[in-house]
């Protein structure tokens, strides 16, 4: 406990830390007001059961903010989107690939890009969302002004999400986006805690405790999982410059098992979403295609978690290659004359590095689909209909990711102070 109390003390004390967790909290504050302001001329409370049966599994990592019909509502699911295209282009568009190979520059040109691309996305999302989530009914002016109006407050509320995401990775703590989506989840926590309580009663004590036990269990293994990575040793080659000898010693490259992170769940959700939005214009017109719309709109059904579960270890094989490239590795390792103990230089690397991602890709696939569907086999035991959604599924993998990455960069800052400190008492010993 003292060591804990110590950690926050040298936290407080060091004064950039201190300001980036001042402008984190700021930020995600100015997100939490914009997520309950509603959208001028709806009623809510004829809204907000609907929506939430619709929207599902996107509307609990938004922070409820798609049932409220709040002014970010679309919230970053725009500027997700417009990434994950920006890297689909930068593999099969030559022209993406070198702005991509400009260093620093490129990044900035890619960057920009992606953000005029958020803007057609939002512009799109926030149309279809209140197709779906609003009708006549619920709207108390002229449909069609509200239509117009609320799209450009969503895609207003969009740009100043990217926005807010972009200062806390650049101001704050941790990945912009995944703390706005972090924080949407972990707000709607306690009352869901607060519900299952409440079902179980005091009879069911013992079994509410229980189930705290295996959800923090679940966090322990997903943390390990988060954590684990294989390391590919490799060698650097003996120099000899006059009198002295260079190199020769032994490294790793650290490959995690989960390259991908939570972007493959992300992802995937958000294509069950798109498609259910284009089943929505044939609604009614064939029986068959209203019982498949049904199925994906409910993140219980057995369609909904098998689609749900092929598209994240689809998405996981494919953001790994286009996250890590072998062959860029092997010329790497080739110009900084290192080599991989028992492997030849040069295509041999790189199919060796190839073969290494396949093999710790499928088990990392296959956990995080496993993770992901876990919710499901939670409600059907019994747990109640806001607290089964954090026995995995995305709601438990952003945060858990986003909360590693804040205390990966929390623990750096310490660290330099440390060397600082220990500076300063050599110095002063001198």
């Amino acid at each position: 406990m003292n060591k804990l109390f110590k950690v926050v003390k040298d936290i407080f004390l060091i004064k950039e830390l201190r300001i980036r967790i001042r402008n984190t909290l700021f930020f995600l504050l100015l997100f939490r007001i914009g997520s309950i302001i509603v959208l001028p001329g709806i009623d809510v409370t004829q809204i907000s059961g609907h929506a939430k049966r619709v929207f599902g599994l996107l509307d609990s990592f938004l922070g409820g903010s798609l049932s409220q019909v709040s002014i970010f509502s679309v919230g970053v699911t725009p500027y997700i989107s417009a990434s994950i295209i920006m890297q689909l282009l930068s593999i099969a568009w030559p022209k993406i690939q070198k702005i991509q190979r400009d260093g620093e520059m490129g990044k900035r040109k890619i960057a920009q890009i992606s953000r005029i691309l958020t803007i057609f996305i939002a512009i799109f999302q926030s149309f279809q969302y209140l197709l779906i989530a609003t009708s006549s009914e619920n709207v108390s002016i002229s449909r069609t002004f509200f239509i117009f109006i609320s799209i450009i407050i969503l895609t207003a509320g969009a740009i100043f999400c990217m926005w807010l995401g972009e200062k806390i990775t650049d101001k704050g703590i941790g990945n912009g986006v995944t703390m706005l989506m972090m924080v949407g989840i972990v707000s709607s926590f306690p009352a869901a805690l607060y519900q299952e309580a409440v079902c179980r009663g005091s009879k069911g004590m013992f079994l509410f405790v229980l189930e705290l036990l295996i959800l923090f269990l679940i966090v322990l293994a997903l943390v390990a999982f988060t954590q684990a990575t294989r390391r590919v040793p490799i060698q650097y080659a003996r120099q000899l410059s006059t009198s002295t000898i260079y190199g020769g010693q032994r490294q790793y490259i650290p490959f995690k098992l989960n390259s991908a992170g939570v972007m493959p769940v992300i992802f995937a959700n958000l294509l069950i979403f798109c498609i259910s939005c284009l089943l929505n214009f044939w609604k009614g017109k064939f029986p068959w295609l209203d019982l498949i719309f049904g199925m994906l709109r409910d993140d219980t059904s057995w369609l909904f978690n098998f689609l749900f579960a092929f598209l994240i270890i689809v998405f996981t094989f494919f953001y790994t290659a286009i996250t890590v490239n072998p062959v860029q590795i092997a010329e790497d390792m080739k110009r900084a004359n290192s080599f991989i103990p028992g492997v030849t230089s040069g295509n041999a690397t790189a199919r060796f590095l190839d073969d290494v991602l396949d093999r710790i890709t499928l088990p990392g696939a296959v956990f995080l689909a496993i993770i992901a569907v876990l919710p499901t086999f939670a409600r059907i035991v019994g747990l109640s209909s806001p607290f089964y959604k954090f026995f995995g599924g995305t709601s438990l993998l952003i945060m858990v990711s986003s909360m590693l990455e804040t205390l990966q960069q929390v623990e750096s800052y310490l660290l330099m102070r440390r060397y600082e400190v220990i500076i300063n008492k050599g110095a002063r010993l001198q």
